[in-house]
């Protein structure tokens, strides 16, 4: 059944606004020449809010689910790359059994990609990507499609606006599997209505420092909002930086989920600049924690990715607060991609033990903080 009827039910309140490009998250990029990507960008609120994504899962009409046959599965995908090329917006193809792991880790450590797509989809899963990386269309995953928008720090309109006009663009070229009462069909029952997943990644140093994480992030999740690791379900946090994102998506509109998203955000803004204030009452006893983090991290011979992670988080609050100068926030973000151990060997172009990259990494982050 066509889609247009669904549409005008569930769809009604939807987003269908022209994509504003002036927030694409796009500058020069470190190594001149090219535009720098959004995990390098900051906006107005980038000290507390690192990212945004808007994943939107779909299956394509008279396609069944779940597919494991490499056959079927190779069917789907040139079905995919063939209607996905004549969309635009600059993607690429590639398959993750062609690209070195390395490479594919790089991209999980972005959150361009899932580990568990990685690890379960790696001789059957593909991707489609742009060369700014706000786009990337995960194939073969859980879903045919997942369409995956991202941004930097807090903008889930502008972010959700590319995304549905990408996701038009699909269902007009691929068609859509799609229930009259209960929207987009899904292989996940708690994906289906919308199909939409809307996340932001927030740092919340102060609010660990002052023993009100776990407070506030109880106080948030009986609103019906993950709270997840860095890398989604299943997987740990790590310097003080949470995934929130709704779990609700059938029964309720698009607008509705960014809207209610967008309030327990700015909730959390407002108590993590709230405790960042109580912590800048003893201002010596702040400044000692920064600056020692900054000592560490700028004289060190050798360190690990998780320790970099840690005093990152010191750094980045107070570069935010002021407190420390002697960085700018593109040598804050860089600092974050770079000591991630596949990002990291990207950029150097070589490829390291353990060891080896505990001490590469020393280099690189003194070379960035030397820039």
């Amino acid at each position: 059944m066509k889609s247009k009827k669904w549409k005008r039910v569930f769809k009604k309140e939807s987003y269908r606004k022209n994509y504003q490009k002036r927030y694409i998250c796009l500058a020069f990029s470190e190594k001149g020449g090219k535009r720098m990507n959004w995990y390098l960008q900051s906006n107005e609120n980038s000290d507390v809010v690192k990212s945004t994504r808007i994943r939107l899962a779909r299956n394509l009409q008279n396609v069944r689910f779940n597919l494991n046959q490499k056959e079927e599965i190779e069917v789907l995908e040139n079905k995919i790359k063939e209607g996905l090329y004549n969309i635009g917006y600059g993607l690429k193809f590639f398959k993750l059994k062609d690209m070195d792991d390395i490479t594919k880790m790089s991209l999980v450590e972005k959150n361009l990609i899932s580990p568990s797509f990685v690890l379960h989809k790696n001789e059957t899963g593909s991707i489609l990507i742009n060369d700014e990386e706000n786009i990337c269309i995960m194939v073969g995953n859980e879903d045919h499609i997942e369409i995956q928008i991202f941004n930097c720090g807090l903008d889930l309109d502008n972010t959700l606006n590319l995304a549905i006009e990408i996701d038009q663009k699909i269902e007009e070229t691929l068609g859509y599997a799609i229930h009259k009462k209960y929207g987009y069909l899904t292989a996940c029952p708690n994906n289906v209505g919308t199909g939409l997943r809307a996340s932001v990644m927030v740092h919340l140093p102060a609010l660990s420092k002052t023993k009100n994480t776990e407070k506030v992030l109880e106080a948030i999740n009986s609103f019906g909002i993950n709270i997840r690791g860095v890398y989604g379900e299943n997987t740990e946090t790590t310097g003080d930086m949470y995934q929130i994102s709704n779990k609700q998506t059938l029964g309720i509109t698009e607008k509705e989920i960014i809207q209610n998203l967008q309030v327990i955000v700015e909730k959390i803004i407002k108590q993590e600049r709230q405790a960042r204030k109580i912590l800048a009452k003893d201002e010596l006893a702040l400044e000692d924690i920064i600056y020692r983090s900054y000592g560490i991290l700028s004289n060190c011979r050798k360190i690990s990715s998780e320790e970099a992670r840690t005093l990152l988080s010191n750094i980045k609050l107070g570069v935010d607060l002021g407190i420390l100068k002697e960085l700018s926030d593109l040598k804050v973000q860089k600092l974050y991609l770079y000591t991630k151990p596949a990002n990291l060997q990207k950029y150097v172009g070589e490829q390291y033990e353990a060891i080896e990259r505990d001490i590469k990494r020393a280099e690189v982050v003194q070379q960035i903080i030397k820039e």
